[in-house]
């Protein structure tokens, strides 16, 4: 008798959980269409249509309530998608946008048994006082108030909840198995690659809950902003960190979200919001190293007015040569030149040669006709819309450039909200000159001289003995020369059933020459049939042709 392991059985339970949501909202053919339901048609949700994977008016929101109603993982899921719209689509995008991590508060008791069993110590030595109402609560986390014993600081302790990383270990295994099965049986659903956007899911996921990482994050982010006196980057005690706990500077202040929204006459909001512009293009164009998801949410302004970045779970890295070519990017859209534009794209790896299409140069025509020959205060936005053009023509972006688009969106939003003179492409123009002037000083030209030196001596070491091999290969015969043809295997049949029917007509032939075996019509009966099953063979083979080629 066959035993299913009780993690299996909790997979297929999961499985079976999942397929109800999706049929709630009109997405069971998702998993109707996985061969199970094929066999069994009376189970199949008879009100679904494939064609509702087709983004309309009532996909995004129905998208959104499956994932709300899946839990944790599914929830991070659409906050990862939400920042994809080169993948999903941009009305899909936004409508993720909408999803909220709130979640009720686990039980102090069991939180404070995991906290001890992480620190390895009871609170009581560690912590002078530690309240017990979380000061916040996610899905996968809870956030306490605390003071150290040692110093009497007040800090903030990020905790993962219980069993959340073996949840989303478990549920990521699903998604990846459904993602498989789904592109594989339900072709409308292959533009969306959904294993590849698993895969990323997966690699942002099991980042985002390792609070070491985070720590890493914070303690980065602290160097760079070292000497920047606007900015304010909370301190993290590395004594209390371990992968599931992570204990900071508690910061006092009001977040941007209530300073946006509320009248708080003593904070300089304008002043504020270039604080951001100024903070969040250092770190794209001068750091390299960001914040991927600069919200208000995620901004606190301090007693002192100074801006403070939280929750660095997620960060972006960008290379020295990248920073050069964005800035030049950038540059280029300011002075409004398509072609070149396109060429820097192309340059970036961005778009292909072949997605330079009439389309995608009318469409960034138009954008750069809407921008061009307006102030530069009226630009803010530009690069949120050269992205959505892209998005339009279907060009899957790199994740760092769509992060970029996406903070830089989110920075704009917020400062425009604060100051309605506020003025993003002056900041942004006046660090791009700097990164492109700094390009060609003559240390780095040095630097980068000697660095292709270094190179081209390597190259010149290994040329002979590439040469020398290349040679006695040809000279051996070893040299293979591989072709790819995306339907050879169809060309073969199709090559098959041509030297089938050409035997025949010769074998045909051989006998009605010779006579053999019984006569029809006057001529070998072997031979008349032969021909005759040749002729439908070709005609068969015609017609198929035919219509491959329609």
């Amino acid at each position: 008798m066959k035993v299913i392991s009780p993690s299996r059985n909790e997979n297929i339970r999961r499985i079976n959980e999942i397929y109800k949501v999706l049929k709630e909202n009109n997405f069971g053919f998702l998993i109707e269409e996985n061969t199970f339901f094929k066999k069994f048609p009376l189970l199949r949700n008879r009100n679904a249509k494939k064609e509702e994977i087709v983004p309309d008016e009532t996909v995004p929101t129905r998208m959104r309530k499956v994932l709300e109603q899946l839990g944790p993982a599914y929830i991070k899921l659409g906050q990862m998608l939400s920042t994809r719209p080169d993948l999903v689509g941009i009305e899909i995008a936004k409508e993720l946008q909408k999803l909220r991590d709130e979640a009720p508060a686990t039980p102090f008791d069991e939180m404070k048994t995991l906290i001890e069993e992480e620190l390895g110590r009871p609170l009581e030595e560690i912590f002078e006082h530690f309240d017990e109402i979380p000061l916040g609560s996610a899905s996968l986390g809870q956030v306490y108030r605390a003071e150290l014993k040692s110093t009497g600081e007040e800090v903030a302790i990020k905790v993962l909840k219980p069993n959340s990383r073996e949840i989303i270990e478990s549920d990521v295994k699903i998604m990846k198995f459904l993602a498989r099965r789904i592109d594989k049986y339900i072709s409308l659903t292959r533009t969306y690659n959904l294993p590849a956007i698993i895969s990323e899911f997966e690699r942002s996921i099991f980042k985002e809950i390792n609070f070491l990482e985070e720590a890493m994050n914070l303690q980065n982010l602290a160097k760079n902003f070292r000497g920047v006196n606007y900015i304010k980057i909370p301190d993290v005690y590395l004594d209390y960190c371990t992968e599931k706990v992570i204990t900071m500077e508690l910061i006092h202040g009001v977040k941007l979200t209530d300073l946006i929204e509320g009248d708080y006459p003593d904070i300089d909001k304008k002043r504020i919001a270039n604080y951001g512009l100024k903070s969040y293009f250092k770190q794209i164009m001068i750091d390299g190293f960001f914040h991927a998801d600069p919200h208000p949410g995620n901004l606190i302004v301090t007693e002192d007015h100074k801006l403070c970045y939280i929750d660095a779970g997620m960060m972006g890295i960008l290379n020295e040569d990248f920073k050069e070519d964005l800035a030049a990017l950038i540059l280029l859209m300011i002075s409004g030149n398509t072609n070149n534009i396109i060429t820097q794209l192309m340059y970036m790896e961005i778009i292909s040669p072949s997605q330079n299409t009439p389309e995608l140069r009318s469409d960034i025509d138009d954008l750069m006709n809407l921008y061009y020959g307006a102030e530069l205060r009226n630009m803010d936005g530009v690069l949120e819309d050269l992205l959505n053009a892209m998005i339009k023509n279907n060009v899957i972006l790199p994740k760092d450039f769509v992060m970029i688009g996406r903070g830089i969106t989110l920075i704009e939003d917020s400062g425009r909200k604060l100051d309605p003179n506020f003025n993003a492409a002056t900041e942004l123009k006046k660090l791009s000159h700097q990164i492109i002037a700094n390009k060609y000083r003559p240390k780095r030209m040095g630097k980068v001289g000697l660095n292709y030196l270094l190179q081209m001596e390597h190259l010149a070491k290994d040329l002979p003995d590439t040469i020398r091999n290349t040679a006695n290969k040809l000279e051996e015969g070893d040299i293979e020369v591989r072709l790819k043809h995306e339907e050879i295997s169809q060309l073969t049949n199709q090559l098959s059933v041509a030297l089938i029917i050409s035997s025949l007509i010769i074998g045909s032939s051989l006998a009605i020459i010779g006579g053999a075996g019984p006569k029809i019509f006057g001529i070998s009966g072997i031979g008349f049939i032969g021909f005759v099953f040749s002729g439908l063979l070709g005609i068969f083979l015609i017609i198929e042709y035919m219509i491959e080629r329609e």
